[in-house]
């Protein structure tokens, strides 16, 4: 059998996905140079190439009708995040490190000058003093900043988890989802693409954005479940739930996200679109890979 001969539909599609490679193309350059410029953040074996690529790839098949500079900030919190996920899960040895990287973030955040030879401080302020000049950030600056508090409390929550050997429930781990940073890089982006005048529905937004956090945790959690396993990590499949029960959840949870997502189609067509997209895109992604390199 012959395969069918391709029409004017699947034309406009293939070139559709080559322009959105070309934009994630530009974008992982320009991660590969982050990476240069902070080489106290990324320098551990895991931070490898497929990281700065797939991690691209995500942003740019979740908004093709952006082009890389408007998503140059959704690019570059995600990769910050990473790296303060590294610091925080892989090097710290203490909760006392644990607190004193969430003090000098928000520290940062807040404005003030990041210590000389901090990496992580360093990048983050750069992302902030861009964010600032943003017509949106009088509005939304104190968003970020809250999301990166409550990403900073998920993850030193979990920590202390790990550390003191203490099982959470399925309902606390979900409830703890902060942790994942999704809605701290959706806030970032939102700054940037955002005019001042555009600005509407920020408490429907803000809870759209964490009802997709939650189903990317447990995407994630489904696709990772062998990788935390070796490298000691939470993960829902090992608490007190099945993995058919957590398949479960995320399609419940992907349902409500749908809804909450709904009514902001019309006034914020554009972040709708984006954060339906960043679902979709981790159901198909976490079904093959992982973003994280080897140890």
């Amino acid at each position: 059998m012959t395969a069918a001969r391709p029409g004017p539909a699947d034309r406009v599609a293939a070139m559709e996905s080559g322009t959105v490679c070309a934009v994630a193309g530009r974008s992982q350059r320009e991660m590969s140079e982050w990476a240069q410029a902070y080489p106290g953040l990324f320098s551990a074996k895991p931070f490898d190439a497929a990281l700065y690529s797939t991690l691209s790839l995500a942003m740019a098949f979740s908004g093709p009708w952006l082009t890389a500079g408007q998503l140059r900030m959704a690019n570059k919190a995600s990769l910050w995040a990473f790296g303060l996920d590294w610091l925080v899960d892989y090097v710290a040895a203490s909760s006392q490190e644990v607190e004193e990287i969430a003090r000098r973030c928000l520290e940062v955040a807040g404005g003030a000058p990041p210590a000389d030879g901090d990496d992580l401080a360093r990048m983050l302020a750069d992302i902030r003093d861009e964010l600032a000049s943003s017509p949106a950030f009088p509005e939304l600056g104190p968003v970020w900043r809250d999301e990166l508090e409550r990403m900073l409390d998920g993850m030193l929550a979990e920590w202390r988890w790990k550390a003191d050997k203490t099982v959470p429930t399925f309902e606390e781990y979900l409830g703890n989802a902060d942790n994942l940073g999704f809605s701290f890089v959706f806030a970032a982006h939102w700054i940037h693409v955002s005019d001042r005048d555009a600005v509407a529905d920020v408490d429907r937004v803000r809870e759209a954005s964490r009802a997709v956090q939650r189903v990317i945790r447990l995407l994630n959690d489904l696709g990772t479940y062998e990788r935390d396993v070796a490298w000691g990590d939470l993960n829902a499949l090992l608490l007190d739930v099945t993995r058919a029960t957590v398949e479960r959840r995320v399609t419940e949870l992907a349902a409500r996200s749908r809804e909450l997502i709904e009514p902001l189609r019309e006034a914020q067509p554009g972040l709708a679109g984006y954060l339906e997209r960043q679902m979709d895109f981790c159901a198909g992604f976490y079904r093959v890979g992982d973003y994280w390199g080897t140890l």
